[in-house]
């Protein structure tokens, strides 16, 4: 694994030198759904403290067997979609929503929230690419999105998130990831949301390099950081 992470790190450098982009603005979330509990606490003690799951039955086991290992030392991002009823078993156990992307889960994160006494970083999904298979906001809706969310004050909007089609160039991937950049900053420049979005979680395995020099501040790398296994 280490060797792994190794060559990721040398991968980001250099995209960042590419880019002009300072390396400390990029950081890893390691995708954890394809792996063991096994793996998951070797990745941990190989220092990847980020993870990252698409659902909370995956993440189960692994979540209570770190929460031994690491406690808090840990930072666990919700990453795939959320649905509405399945937000009291996220909300609280994860960090970060990158997949807010409907006015009814927007009301549940905060209604749940609400009632454990935190604020909940949000990242919005927007479909970028247009892809009827993906999760998200059209491009056009996200501003008036995101000026609904001054009404749910247990929510902080922090950033927002896509996923680009896979691509056997990577290279075809860096419109959507530009596009997801411009509406960021068209978002702040209008002063829709009280606080400026900051974050960017785009790029995975096979285009990461290509989101960091668009402008990614968060890439979620699966099987080029920690592998896939067949039984996880």
């Amino acid at each position: 694994m280490q060797q792994r992470i190794d060559e990721v790190e040398r991968r980001i450098q250099e995209a960042c030198a590419r880019s002009g982009r300072n390396r400390e603005e990029v950081r890893i979330i390691a995708v954890t759904k394809y792996v063991s509990t096994e793996t998951t606490i070797e990745a941990v003690r190989h220092g990847l403290l980020q993870l990252g799951e698409n659902r909370w039955q995956d993440a189960q086991a692994k979540w209570h067997a770190l929460q031994d290992i690491n406690g808090p030392a840990l930072t666990w991002h919700f990453i795939g979609s959320l649905q509405t009823n399945k937000v009291k078993e996220v909300v609280g156990r994860f960090a970060c929503i990158h997949s807010l992307d409907r006015p009814s889960l927007a009301k549940e994160i905060n209604r749940k929230a609400e009632q454990l006494g935190i604020r909940v970083p949000c990242l919005l999904q927007v479909n970028v690419s247009g892809e009827d298979t993906k999760h998200g906001l059209q491009p056009e809706e996200l501003r008036g999105f995101a000026a609904s969310l001054a009404d749910l004050p247990f929510i902080q909007p922090a950033g927002l998130m896509t996923m680009a089609p896979y691509e056997a160039e990577p290279e075809e991937t860096r419109p959507v990831f530009r596009r997801l950049r411009e509406l960021r900053d068209e978002l702040n420049r209008a002063a829709v949301l009280p606080e400026p979005l900051h974050e960017l979680s785009m790029g995975m395995s096979n285009d990461f390099e290509i989101a960091v020099e668009e402008g990614a501040t968060w890439l979620r790398l699966g099987t080029v950081l920690v592998g896939k296994e067949e039984e996880a």
